[in-house]
């Protein structure tokens, strides 16, 4: 499981011209889910997101969660995290999880997070054709992959 987790002062996410989640601060979670993902990755995942201390404290320091700035989460499924560049020019995603394992666990995903958090996590719609508007705050980017986690 592949994570981009931007920091935002504000996030949306449009299908069809229609608002499907829509945010200020807080976080911008792109999600991409692959093939031999479980559900301890997505919890642990899921922990990290929202304990992460990206949000600056009263001396500008980053010391602060999501949760402890009383911010949101727009979470959005994003297959192309696994796009294999190696060879040519058109990338393959034969790595990215099939929507009958990845949309349960993206599913689960926004659960764990609404859980975790204490507050509803606003979506995209999987598989959906969206349109992602945002303000990232500092900038403040960061990439996370369950596979790096007994790493780190």
């Amino acid at each position: 499981m592949r994570a981009v987790i931007q920091r935002v002062s504000e996030a949306s996410c449009r299908v069809d011209n229609e608002v499907t989640g829509a945010i200020e601060q807080g976080l911008l979670v792109l999600l991409g889910v692959e093939e031999s993902d479980n559900e301890a990755e997505l919890e642990w995942l899921a922990q990290k997101i929202v304990n992460m201390r990206i949000f600056s404290d009263e001396e500008g320091k980053m010391n602060r969660s999501v949760v402890d700035v009383d911010g949101s989460i727009l979470l959005i499924s994003q297959f192309t995290l696994f796009a294999a560049t190696k060879k040519g020019n058109r990338p393959g995603f034969t790595r990215a999880a099939r929507p009958e394992i990845a949309i349960p666990l993206y599913e689960k995903m926004k659960a764990a997070l609404e859980r975790l958090s204490g507050k509803p996590t606003a979506a995209g719609i999987f598989g959906a054709d969206m349109k992602i508007s945002l303000l990232n705050d500092g900038p403040v980017t960061i990439i996370m992959d369950t596979q790096d986690k007994d790493n780190h």
